[in-house]
């Protein structure tokens, strides 16, 4: 069975809000065991609306669209739907009452104009919208079924769950069970990640596999169909079973297992107490580790040291190291991380410091250029990374650097049993 999803609404095309509802949707099609094939996006035109809706319809035996129930001209949605398969829109009493009640109980006069979330493809079921006044429908037509839900995420995702799950279990019955699983991979690109399971997507059949660079990381994400659950979770574990070896240097989280979390997971299973210090970050490693609950357990404090001033009096770097290396330099760093640890008497103290741009750059300082140093039970260790783009971007990707730096030291102090 062939499913597509079309969302509406020409703010989305020209980028002003993010498409949420076509990823939710999606998500919960592929737990009922649905295929979903396409997904298309189209603006408030009547004209291309329909065309769309159509083409829609001659591929796919199931269409979910989301968005243009509301009130104003913009939305029409539920008028295209019906012309296009030539039924009148007729008016539903038992909406017109909730929407004029709805406007009753907070003392308000209905617009005449909402009037026009009442008026209903003839034939349709409805389905109530009870977190608004536009209710959604079901138009089933020659075997094509077609459903229209409203366009607010809180909405949409309640009317999905309440009525359209099992509305879809009940009419096509158990589909079967389609699952994901994601491995998260840091350190190593797209390609060269390719090359170690190379032999394993030429040969995919079910599971299949799947590489996607995002924002700090590579994921491997592996999808799996089975007649139930627990079957499709089977296969991705005999599959995940093969795959983790060959990755397993550079393997650091499952699914929604961010770099922030595991790390924070590493140092508190291991008892280890954690202090960063700060430069061309900004904080931002300590704003992401604190980004999870109950990181007070083990990070204990963080000092964002822009200015040398700040390194020498609240750090503890010699002012001579910063005379003689400068600010941007691997004894600067070093040094950091010490300080800070000693600052707050922890197992393990950070330091991140270099070049965010798109000033400050010499010729052997070039933007980019980014010295983070960690101190510990093991020692001290520093290492020199060298990141592309903008400001952010190199801000995050020195983020991501430092707390993977953590993850690796945490994980050979486990291995030394230190």
């Amino acid at each position: 069975m062939i499913v597509e999803i079309l969302t509406t609404g020409t703010e989305l095309l020209l980028g002003q809000i993010v498409n949420t509802n076509a990823p939710y949707l999606a998500q919960q099609l592929n737990k009922l065991g649905f295929d979903v094939l396409y997904q298309t996006t189209i603006g408030d035109n009547r004209e291309r609306m329909s065309s769309v809706l159509i083409q829609a319809l001659s591929r796919a035996d199931l269409v979910i669209t989301s968005g243009g129930l509301g009130p104003t001209q913009g939305d029409i949605t539920k008028e295209v739907s019906a012309q296009v398969f030539n039924r009148k829109l007729v008016l539903h009493e038992p909406s017109k009452a909730k929407i004029k009640c709805f406007f009753a109980e907070r003392h308000a006069a209905m617009p005449e104009s909402n009037l026009r979330q009442a008026m209903i493809p003839e034939g349709a079921v409805i389905l109530n919208n009870e977190r608004g006044t536009a209710p959604g429908v079901i138009i089933e037509n020659n075997g094509k079924t077609l459903i229209n839900l409203p366009g607010p995420p809180h909405e949409l995702e309640f009317m999905f769950e309440q009525y359209v799950a099992p509305y879809l279990k009940g009419k096509y019955g158990v589909q079967g069970a389609i699952v994901s699983r994601v491995l998260r991979t840091y350190g190593l690109g797209e390609s060269m990640l390719e090359e170690k399971i190379k032999d394993l997507i030429l040969a995919q059949k079910n599971p299949t596999i799947a590489l996607l660079a995002r924002k700090g990381e590579v994921v491997i994400r592996l999808t799996a169909r089975g007649e139930t659950e627990l079957e499709a979770n089977q296969l991705i574990a005999e599959l995940a079973e093969t795959i983790t070896p060959r990755i397993s240097e550079y393997l650091f989280g499952i699914d929604d297992d961010n770099m922030e979390f595991v790390v924070g997971q590493n140092l508190l299973s291991n008892k280890l107490s954690l202090a960063l210090a700060e430069s061309c970050t900004g904080g931002l490693v300590s704003s992401r580790l604190t980004d999870i609950p109950g990181s007070s357990s083990y990070l204990q404090g963080s000092v964002v040291c822009y200015s040398n001033d700040v390194k020498v009096q609240d750090i503890g770097v010699a002012n001579e190291i910063l005379l003689q290396h400068g600010a941007v330099s691997e004894q600067t760093a070093i040094a950091m991380a010490a300080g800070i640890r000693r600052k707050f008497s922890t197992d393990i103290g950070v330091g991140v410091t270099g070049i965010a741009g798109p000033g400050g750059a010499t010729a052997d300082k070039p933007v980019g250029l980014v010295y983070i140093a960690i101190d510990g039970p093991a020692g001290p260790k520093c290492y020199k990374n060298h990141f592309e783009g903008q400001r952010t971007e190199i801000k995050f990707r020195s983020s991501q650097e430092a707390l993977d730096t953590i993850r690796r030291y945490v994980r050979d102090l486990t291995l030394l049993g230190g």
